[in-house]
C-alpha cells in the first residue's frame, strides 16, 4: 500500500509539470458484436517526462492488464476467417518505425507499448502511467486498447506479451 501511494505521489508530481496539450479519451468495453457500455475515461497529457495517462475506469477484471496504442481509430469488431474478433478494427500495435518487436514502454520496439494498467479488487483502474517515448500528438487518429490479461513486454512465450483478448477500447480523435 505504501509503495502504491508513493508511486501515485510521484506521478501526480509529474502531472504538475504537464503542458497545455491534453486530451480525454472515452473507453468502452468491447464484445464480439462491437462496442459495449462506456467504462470510463483516460486523460492523456504531455509532461516533460513523456505522456502521462490517467485512467478513471471501472468494471475491469481485477489485476494487471496489457495497455497499448493501436494503429487505427476504430474499435469495431471484425470477422476475419468467420470468427468475430472484438475491436479488431483497431489493427495492431502502433509501430511507426516498423520494428516488429514488442519490448515494452522503455524498449526500442513498438511505440504503442504502454505501461500496464492495474485494476483493484473492485475493478477500478485509477493509477496514472507514464509513457516516456510518446506525446499526445502520437495518439491522435489511433486507439487505446486494454487487454484481458497482463503483458510481459516480450513476444515469448506468447506473441505481443500474452495479454489476451481485447476488453476495452477508445478512439483518439
Amino acid at each position: 500500500m505504501r509503495k502504491s501511494m508513493l508511486i501515485l505521489f510521484i506521478v501526480m508530481a509529474l502531472a504538475g509539470g504537464a503542458l497545455a496539450d491534453g486530451q480525454t479519451i472515452r473507453i468502452a468495453g468491447v464484445t464480439d458484436r462491437g462496442l459495449g457500455e462506456e467504462i470510463g475515461t483516460i486523460v492523456a497529457e504531455d509532461t516533460r517526462f513523456g505522456l502521462l495517462l490517467t485512467p478513471q475506469l471501472a468494471g475491469l477484471p481485477p489485476g494487471i492488464h496489457g495497455f497499448h496504442v493501436h494503429q487505427h481509430p476504430d474499435c469495431g469488431s471484425m470477422i476475419p476467417g468467420g470468427e468475430p474478433l472484438p475491436a479488431a478494427g483497431a489493427g495492431g500495435h502502433f509501430d511507426p518505425l516498423q520494428t516488429g518487436r514488442h519490448e515494452g514502454p522503455y524498449g526500442n520496439g513498438h511505440l504503442g507499448d504502454l505501461p500496464f494498467l492495474f485494476a483493484d479488487r473492485e475493478g477500478r483502474a485509477m493509477l496514472p502511467v507514464l509513457a516516456p517515448r510518446l506525446k499526445v500528438a502520437d495518439l491522435r487518429g489511433r486507439s487505446l486498447m486494454i487487454h484481458a490479461g497482463g503483458d510481459n513486454y516480450s513476444d515469448l512465450p506468447e506473441k505481443l506479451g500474452g495479454g489476451g483478448g481485447r476488453i476495452g477500447c477508445g478512439v483518439v480523435k
